[in-house]
């Protein structure tokens, strides 16, 4: 982790609505730090709208967020990653991947809010509550002191932060 930013992948079953939010909040509030991507085991082909409604209401960057398969950073010439966060949620019953190779792994589990159905409010605060949980767990990422934990130790820092909901 030598770099002057570390690559994170987050991923999920369909990367049209989690992975796409904590791709775009780690890059905006990763200081230079970090450099995001998502991507999902079975891709949606699309980045859920209400996704994108709900990061340009919080003034994050949209642009470049697009749905793509996990396949797309196995292969030759990908960035080599340094954390791979799964935000897929085991509770909803969906299969998560486990990435291959040497990149710091943990699960972040969130519900799905493209799962969710119901009225529009009931949509929306499903994304607003993915979204919240997110950033606070983007937010206790970013204040890990990565350089001084051992990696042990920062495999369980990463693994308890998963564990973190919004308050």
């Amino acid at each position: 982790m030598a770099n002057a930013f570390m690559n994170v992948l987050f991923i999920c079953t369909g990367n049209s609505a989690r992975s796409i939010l904590a791709e775009s909040l780690l890059n905006q509030l990763g200081g230079g730090k970090f450099h995001a991507y998502s991507a999902g085991s079975h891709p949606a082909g699309f980045v859920h709208p209400k996704a994108l409604a709900l990061l340009e209401r919080n003034r994050m960057r949209t642009t470049d967020l697009r749905s793509k398969n996990w396949d797309e950073f196995a292969a030759n010439g990908a960035p080599t990653m340094d954390f791979v966060l799964t935000v897929c949620d085991k509770a909803a019953g969906e299969v998560c991947p486990v990435w291959p190779g040497q990149p710091m792994s943990a699960h972040w589990g969130v519900a799905d809010p493209a799962a969710v159905v119901g009225t529009e409010a009931q949509i929306d605060k499903a994304f607003s509550d993915a979204f919240i949980v997110l950033q606070r767990r983007i937010a206790l990422f970013l204040n890990l002191p990565i350089d001084k934990l051992e990696k042990l130790s920062l495999l369980k820092e990463l693994q308890a932060i998963g564990k973190v909901q919004a308050e």
